[in-house]
């Protein structure tokens, strides 16, 4: 699957303005992951596990 053919989403958390944001997109096995202001590059992508520690992690420090 191309990126362009992801459904890509910003979170809940990110400004009005369109500055510091990330976007994500979720398939079966990956969670793709690139910056909102440049779309051109591409995302990194980790496994569905390593990402839900990750948000864990971050939401504990919040």
């Amino acid at each position: 699957m191309s990126t362009t053919e992801l459904a890509w989403f910003k979170s809940s958390y990110s400004g009005s303005s369109g500055d510091d944001c990330v976007e994500v997109a979720v398939t079966e096995q990956t969670v793709h992951v690139r910056d909102s202001k440049d779309v051109s590059r591409l995302p990194f992508t980790v496994g569905r596990e390593g990402w839900a520690r990750f948000v864990g992690f971050a939401s504990a420090r919040s």
